[in-house]
């Protein structure tokens, strides 16, 4: 909360000026209110000679939040009854202000901000109630525009103007748009500094706003800017992915700060793993560069180093640049084993932590009942505990499907049959199928039938109920039963972004069989020996894997980055 006395400063614009003029001042002062806590409203000072000051009176605490229905209130002089809900909406729809709000959606699909800029200056000659939804819309129309010089920024900053002077108050959105404004006529600095005054206003900035600055500041090269807004964004607890290190890891490089691109390539190990071929291509430079040449230690203590890995979990030790000279830069493959087939170092297998996979699958079971019938999913897991652990779940409808225009049950069955082999225990793995695969089409035929009750009777099919997602349920199983899972499911989709964990994809990488079949027999492609994440090894070299060819035709494409050191220890 801010101070009787703090400040927060607003670019503004004269609606005649093309250009932004001095600031607007907002400061807050106490005010009593019927709940007895102490809030605060703004006051506008404009930075003129001028004495006056205006200030923001609400009805609401905190702030001005108007809305359609406040900007377009319905009566009926006719009668007392109240209009129902769904007449209500529709009466707001119907309105000029709910007209307007679907023309300018409209043009934001369509990326028209032409047409916005004409439906806004018809509105304000019809006298039209905007709210903070029409603002925001018409706000990210203009920030789309990355032409410097262009009327529609400068036409932003009016549109903002014109928002402070009628009461309505930002979100973040608002100032996320103000930002790439900022950044599109190259003013980084503004652009952070808006993001300062969002959080004085309470409002928690996201990635997405600290973006325009962080970017602007790179590419203008100012990397101690760039650093600084990196820095807010870590106190502000907004993680960075790969765009944003990839942009820190480039202007390190191009300024020769070697402790900044290592400890950046640290932090895309961490958040990453795999990167995209532009994020490669700049780690490729680094290493090409005369100061990578210059930084690394040609005698280094080898037990500190084995003690970083060991400390670390494995596959990298954090000691810094590790050997002298020239890096030798090259587009490489893992064999079976995970051994390099440029360099001949053999890549590691990091552990999980066995707490973590524990977090997870009660995550797991926190996000399934919220999109499942709490009931079904419950009745789930106790049958799970009555007939489980299993030595692997098999993902019964995608097996069934695959290189298949039918379900083919003699094609799971053969899974099936292979995975029972495979087993230390040679028990059937836990067949997850929709319950109208049980039921249903092929599952009538006698011998499918015969199929279907021998798992049943051996406690090794699960039928999902009617209306379930069975992807939670041969998800939730495998991890429970820390098992293996057959699927050729990528389990990139929304469903699994719900997850919201760096875990899932490290899980995945440890557990998820993938399937290929040849004359109809199937090939079983187990988890890799080693893992698929940045490593930095005792040797000093490094092994990026990138996010070219991750699929069973197509091997996985990784960067090696090696020194002549390596090959003699």
């Amino acid at each position: 909360m801010l101070s009787r006395r703090s400040l927060v400063m607003l670019p503004s614009l004269s609606l005649t000026t093309p250009r932004p003029s001095p600031l607007f001042f907002f400061s807050f002062t106490k005010f009593p209110s019927t709940n007895s806590h102490t809030l605060r409203r703004p006051l506008l000072h404009p930075t003129t000679t001028t004495t006056t000051t205006t200030q923001f009176t609400r009805p609401s605490p905190l702030f001005f939040f108007s809305s359609l229905s406040a900007a377009s209130p319905i009566h009926d002089s006719s009668s007392s009854t109240r209009l129902s809900k769904k007449a209500s909406r529709k009466a707001r729809r119907e309105s000029p202000e709910g007209l307007l709000k679907l023309k300018l959606d409209m043009c934001s699909k369509h990326g028209d901000v032409v047409e916005a800029l004409r439906l806004y200056d018809e509105a304000l000659r019809d006298g039209l109630n905007l709210v903070l939804l029409h603002y925001n819309v018409l706000l990210y129309l203009c920030s789309l525009d990355h032409n410097r010089g262009s009327h529609v920024l400068n036409r932003g900053f009016e549109i903002f103007q014109a928002m402070v002077v009628n009461k309505v108050v930002p979100n973040e959105a608002t100032f996320t748009s103000l930002a790439r404004i900022a950044a599109a006529k190259e003013d980084p600095d503004m652009a952070f500094d808006l993001i300062k005054k969002m959080k004085g206003f309470g409002i928690v900035p996201k990635l997405r706003s600290y973006g325009p600055a962080l970017f602007g500041f790179c590419e203008k090269g100012m990397a101690g800017k760039a650093y600084e807004v990196d820095s807010d964004m870590v106190e502000a607890g907004v993680v960075a992915e790969e765009a944003e290190l990839s942009a820190i890891l480039k202007v390190s490089g191009a300024c020769n700060n070697a402790h900044k691109v290592y400890e950046t390539m640290h932090r895309l190990r961490a958040a990453v793993r795999q990167v995209s071929e532009t994020t490669a291509g700049v780690i490729e430079d680094w290493f090409k560069c005369e100061e990578a040449k210059k930084v690394g230690l040609d005698n280094w203590d080898a037990s500190k180093v084995r003690e970083g890995v060991v400390r670390g979990g494995g596959g990298w030790h954090g000691q810094g640049w590790l050997g002298s000279g020239e890096w030798r830069v090259v587009s490489t493959q893992m064999d079976g084993a995970g051994v390099c087939q440029s360099c001949g170092e053999k890549l590691v297998c990091i552990d999980i932590d066995p707490k973590e996979t524990e977090n997870f699958a009660s995550s797991l079971t926190n996000v399934a009942c919220q999109k499942e019938v709490k009931a079904d999913f419950v009745r789930f897991q106790e049958w799970l505990q009555r007939h489980g652990p299993f030595d692997a779940v098999v993902d019964g409808a995608n097996v069934g499907l695959i290189n298949q225009h039918s379900f083919k049950f003699s094609q799971l069955n053969m899974v099936v049959k292979q995975l029972r082999q495979m087993s230390p225990s040679k028990r059937l793995p836990l067949v997850i199928l929709h319950k109208n695969r049980v039921t249903g089409g092929p599952a009538q035929h006698p011998n499918n039938k015969k199929l279907l009750e021998h798992w049943k009777n051996s406690g090794a099919l699960y039928a999902t109920p009617p209306g379930s997602n069975d992807d939670w349920y041969w998800l939730y199983a495998a991890v429970s039963c820390k098992c293996l899972l057959v699927t050729n499911d990528e389990m990139r989709d929304h469903l699994f972004q719900l997850l919201g964990t760096s875990f899932f994809p490290r899980w995945k990488e440890k557990h998820q069989i993938r399937l290929s079949f040849a004359q109809r027999e199937p090939t079983l492609h187990m988890p890799p020996p080693y893992s698929i994440v940045i490593q930095e090894s005792e040797k000093g070299s490094w092994h990026v894997p990138t996010i070219t060819g991750d699929d069973l035709e197509t091997p996985r494409q990784w960067l090696c980055a090696t020194r002549p050191r390596d090959t003699s220890l």
